[in-house]
């Protein structure tokens, strides 16, 4: 970063705060995610987190006196976009933390942008490939076998939920360069195109749920802490937390909001040994600063070059849709 692009202490106070908090609560939400699948199907968490956040979305929409899309032609994408970007992915990693630990999804979660990098490149044509990304992607994909821990060998229930944990990336990896090529340049407000991805998550998974995982638990089945945490996981995780993440994408930019994917798995793991006396081995933690390096080197984090300034109708890439 040169001079004219390095935030004084005033703007970084403005920002940081901000950006730790948010970093905690989607580093929570693996623990929130381990708690409600306790008592409840994978489905029928996620579809309590969604419609949770629609409803908290929905308010502040009211609030500030915006307005959900109109457009027939958007809310087509928006359904394939809420079916791949929130509801599948959400529903995968409930599936994983059955059988991981919620330390071992929160890493997982890391890999994202190594899987949204090909797939914007060849399938989407968003970005293009270079010298740099490749070598990040290597790295990577290097860091990734190192979490699996391939030398011991393959297989076992907590192999099946670390690929559920994978695939739940992959879904972001498909979802996120789906949504820059046919969403991102909306005039509509970044907050009423996720208000409208969680409406329409919350649709597909109140007909897909009771088909998939029979009959909702009744309410009074339930307790306390489950309750809470799938509440959480909507009002806080994938609500509110947009809202924060939108002020840190206007007051320190895209590019600098978006490095709280470095920070995700220190909270996802913090939290899992101080709240569920979680365990890692080694190596994976080990993977995870390899494959966050990986990420970081695809980025150009390492790179010392102006940015340009992000066009606003840039600001809806960076939703929920790529959170837990």
């Amino acid at each position: 970063m040169t001079a004219a692009t390095t935030p004084d202490k005033a703007a970084l106070r403005s920002w940081l705060p901000g950006f730790f908090a948010l970093g905690a609560i989607w580093g929570s939400s693996f623990l929130f995610i381990k708690v409600g699948i306790r008592e409840m199907h994978p489905v029928y968490v996620t579809l309590g987190r969604v419609g949770a956040g629609a409803i908290t979305l929905l308010v502040v929409l009211a609030v500030l006196r915006d307005r959900l899309p109109r457009d027939p032609k958007l809310w087509l994408h928006t359904a394939l976009f809420s079916a791949v970007g929130v509801a599948l992915p959400f529903t995968l990693f409930g599936y994983g933390e059955q059988r991981v630990s919620s330390m071992l999804a929160g890493i997982w979660n890391a890999t994202t942008p190594l899987v949204v990098l090909p797939l914007a490149v060849l399938v989407f044509r968003t970005e293009r490939m270079t010298v740099r990304r490749g070598v990040g992607l290597g790295l990577g994909f290097v860091g990734v076998l190192v979490v699996l821990g391939v030398w011991q060998g393959l297989g076992g229930a907590q192999f099946t939920g670390q690929l559920f944990c994978f695939a739940a990336a992959a879904c972001y990896g498909v979802a996120i360069p789906y949504q820059k090529r046919f969403v991102a340049g909306r005039a509509e407000s970044g907050l009423a195109l996720s208000a409208a991805q969680l409406l329409m998550a919350t649709a597909q998974l109140a007909i897909a749920a009771p088909l998939i995982a029979g009959a909702p638990p009744a309410p009074t089945s339930l307790s306390g802490e489950v309750i809470a945490s799938v509440l959480a996981l909507g009002a806080l995780g994938t609500g509110l937390a947009f809202v924060i993440n939108l002020r840190n994408i206007r007051v320190a930019g895209a590019s600098t909001a978006s490095t709280v994917t470095y920070v995700i798995p220190v909270f996802a793991v913090l939290i899992g040994v101080l709240g569920l006396g979680e365990h890692l081995a080694w190596y994976q933690p080990v993977g995870a600063v390899i494959v966050l390096a990986g990420v970081a080197v695809s980025q150009g984090l390492f790179v010392r070059r102006r940015r340009p300034a992000v066009p606003a109708g840039m600001l809806p890439e960076l939703t929920p849709s790529a959170r837990v």
